[in-house]
């Protein structure tokens, strides 16, 4: 059994997507050997395919709309593994931190981050407006952080 590597196909600014939902189509319909496709957000107008051979890329992407060219070479999986493990949303998060609501019942409200739960994902706040201070846990992804500054509480 041959060993699979990392193709890198230049596409189309923002068309990433559209393009490995055809590659993936004509895959299937023709019969490609194209073992996975991959999309990541930080990658913009690059689709990475794993494959056995170059030819094979090359002839799924040919009528392509958007598929642009395949990028001489190819790359190993280890160069490429940093992009399928998700980002904690809590990272950059720090105590102290000056925070607003973007989604729940307090959306729009500002806050102090009091305490970061990595493994969770979750952060405890105290809301500005509030009459009495009372801790909230929000998902990491709930909120955007304005300042970054640990301020003297």
């Amino acid at each position: 059994m041959a060993e699979t590597s990392i193709y890198v196909v230049k596409t189309t600014a923002n068309q990433e997507r559209s393009v490995a939902n055809l590659i993936a189509q004509l895959a299937r319909k023709e019969k490609y050997d194209i073992t996975a496709l991959l999309v990541p957000d930080v990658l913009k107008g690059y689709v990475l395919l794993e494959a056995k051979a170059p030819e094979i890329v090359e002839e799924a992407i040919q009528g392509v709309p958007h598929a642009r060219s395949v990028i001489k070479g190819a790359s190993s999986f280890g160069e490429v593994e940093h992009f399928l493990t998700p980002k904690p949303a809590v990272v950059g998060i720090n105590e102290g931190a000056i925070v607003e609501l973007i989604s729940g019942p307090f959306k729009g409200e500002m806050a102090r981050v009091k305490r970061v739960d990595v493994a969770k994902e979750e952060i405890t706040v105290e809301l500005f407006e509030a009459m009495v201070p009372i801790p909230i846990t929000v998902r990491g992804d709930h909120v955007r952080v304005l300042s970054k500054d640990e301020i003297q509480r």
